[in-house]
């Protein structure tokens, strides 16, 4: 068995790792990488591997830095089945159309540059149609139901608990059985079920976004929530939320709607902004099978029985109706997408606020280097929004409780049980000190052979 580890190593996007075995070749995850504009492009663009002659995907969950290049995979000439569960499968079916329409609008942008200066100009990664044409390779499995990927081998999803539909992923293959975290969720988080226990294996890739950080509990993240809300509309100000449109605004208007409950929220109006964050919730709704127990009981006993919508909560779905956010007088909550800052609405809202020191810009989720919202939570003096600078007198504040990845605490808990029949373990999706802290970590928990893989290294055994 051969492992090559092509994304997500040394840093936290761009997932795609390669297993090779009894003459097979088993794609895990096929993710966007994001960082700095022309060599996101380029990486993305120019794929690791033929493409043709990769028998099957295997796809923990529908994160863009996990799913997003999928349609530039079936474009290059993958003809396999792409297995994930029915929940990703679904989400998928809007965040790659969704991503689609980033990389043409992306092109559009650069290809108006490129004219300028007389250059030719470029194709975008991959297509609406590309995008549709991926979904035909999607196979859905449950939870817990082994399916054969490959000639002698099997893949089993168990439950991750980090966003709907998420996976860990178990393949067996040679008599060698290979366990993936996908991204592992948290403990006692809302919404979504606790991750399962680790099944027993021989290899273990896991992920290490948090491996050398705790999380604070969650409660005190709707707390600090509420704080910041108040505070901003007591002075007249609006809070501005950058977030991902799958998993983190479910759980911030999940939060919004239990302190509205609570009456604790001040009498501003909210809104939900992003397209694919209104589709995304309309999907959440269509898988209750995935919910714990908490938001069942929410569900059965409130007035509002949808945990994600509330009196006060609109979702904007339409492009006159966000432009008309940024007419807005008086206080106001505003969630939109992207996550990082680098695409959709939450620029044109940024533009419109950052300036203001009476506003507020939360931060509530990793941000990746060299993007807007890394250079937002440095407090930069001044920073670039379409390709203009504006002074940043606005309060920025961060949230980590909110985030969907389990800390080192909870991979380390999540692995104890396994980790003395492991013979090999691979840290991945992490940055370097996150990596190899949580290597450590293993170690310290008995496992024989611990790597933090190297982008394209290669692993044989």
């Amino acid at each position: 068995m051969e492992i090559q580890f092509l994304g997500a190593a040394r840093t936290v996007t761009g997932s795609q790792h390669l297993i090779s075995v009894n003459g097979s070749r088993i794609l895990l995850e096929c993710g966007l990488y994001q960082g700095k504009r022309h060599e996101s492009f380029e990486r993305n663009r120019n794929l690791p591997f033929d493409a043709k002659r990769v028998d099957a995907l295997v796809l923990s969950h529908a994160h863009i830095d996990h799913s997003g290049n999928i349609p530039n995979l079936v474009r290059s000439g993958f003809r396999g089945s792409i297995y994930c569960t029915f929940a990703t499968r679904d989400l998928c079916s809007v965040m790659l159309r969704d991503s689609a329409y980033i990389q043409e609008r992306d092109v559009e942008y650069v290809n108006k540059k490129r004219a300028r200066q007389g250059e030719p100009p470029v194709e975008p990664i991959y297509t609406h149609d590309d995008a549709i044409a991926s979904l035909e390779h999607f196979v859905s499995v449950g939870y817990g139901r082994p399916v054969f990927v490959a000639p002698g081998g099997r893949c089993t999803f168990f439950d991750a608990g980090h966003i709907l539909g998420s996976a860990m992923v178990l393949l067996e293959m040679a008599d060698v059985r290979v366990l993936f975290s996908g991204d592992l969720g948290r403990e006692e988080m809302p919404i979504l079920r606790d991750p399962v226990p680790a099944p027993p294996a021989d290899v273990l890739i896991i992920e290490s976004t948090y491996g050398d950080r705790l999380h604070r509990p969650r409660v005190e993240a709707e707390e600090t929530l509420f704080t910041l809300i108040s505070e901003t509309c007591a002075q007249g100000g609006k809070v501005v939320i950058p977030a991902f449109s799958v998993g983190r605004t479910q759980e911030l208007a999940y939060s919004l709607h239990r302190l509205a409950r609570d009456h604790r929220l001040p009498d501003v109006p909210m809104y939900v902004d992003s397209p694919l964050a209104v589709n995304a919730t309309e999907i959440f709704r269509l898988h209750p099978e995935c919910y714990d127990e908490d938001v069942r009981e929410f569900g059965a006993q409130e007035r509002h029985p949808d945990p994600f919508g509330f009196d006060r909560l609109r979702y904007i779905r339409h492009v006159e109706d966000s432009k008309a956010l940024n007419e807005l007088r008086g206080p106001a909550v505003i969630i939109s997408a992207s996550g990082m800052c680098e695409a959709g609405r939450i620029q044109h809202h940024l533009k419109h606020t950052i300036t203001d020191p009476r506003n507020t810009v939360l931060i509530i989720g990793w941000q990746a280097p060299h993007t807007l919202g890394r250079r937002l939570v440095e407090r930069q003096e001044r920073v670039k929004i379409f390709g203009e600078e504006y002074p940043l007198r606005a309060r920025v504040e961060t949230i980590n409780g909110y985030s969907a990845h389990a800390d080192q605490k909870g991979l380390l808990d999540w692995a104890r049980p396994i980790a003395p029949g492991l013979r090999h373990a691979f840290v991945v999706h992490g940055d370097p000190d996150p990596a190899e802290t949580l290597a450590d970590g293993l170690h310290r928990l008995g496992v024989r052979h611990v790597a933090v893989p190297e982008q394209g290294e290669v692993f044989q055994f």
